[in-house]
């Protein structure tokens, strides 16, 4: 995917001691999200971050995981997973992420299944 394909949500980025905080839980609660695929990260700076619109109420987006599934099962990296999440998706007119934010789950997981 390009840059300039489709326009990005803009994003604060969240270190593992940010997740922390902001979850309560502890390190290993929020390294249990990744490893489980609530979340997805990525290195930027030689830091390990993750979207901060992955995160409603302070907990995981519920319905992101079985996305981020769809995504990886077709073969997406996690990059790539982040990428598409946070990028206009023309047949929606919005980004995946708000999508699944506004309760959209169904129409982002039948278009995630269009990718592969």
């Amino acid at each position: 995917m390009t840059a300039e394909a489709s326009p990005r949500i803009e994003t604060e980025w969240l270190t593992l001691p940010d997740m922390v905080e902001l979850t309560g839980e502890s390190l290993g609660r929020v390294k249990r999200y990744l490893d489980e695929s609530n979340i997805v990260g990525t290195r930027r700076n030689d830091v390990f971050v993750v979207p901060s619109v992955f995160f409603v109420d302070s907990a995981p987006l519920s319905s992101l995981r079985g996305t981020i599934i769809v995504l990886q099962d077709a073969g997406f990296s996690d990059d790539e997973v982040i990428d598409w999440l946070l990028s206009t998706e023309e047949s929606m007119g919005r980004t995946p992420i708000e999508a699944l934010t506004a309760g959209h789950k169904s129409e982002v997981r039948r278009i995630a299944r269009t990718l592969a």
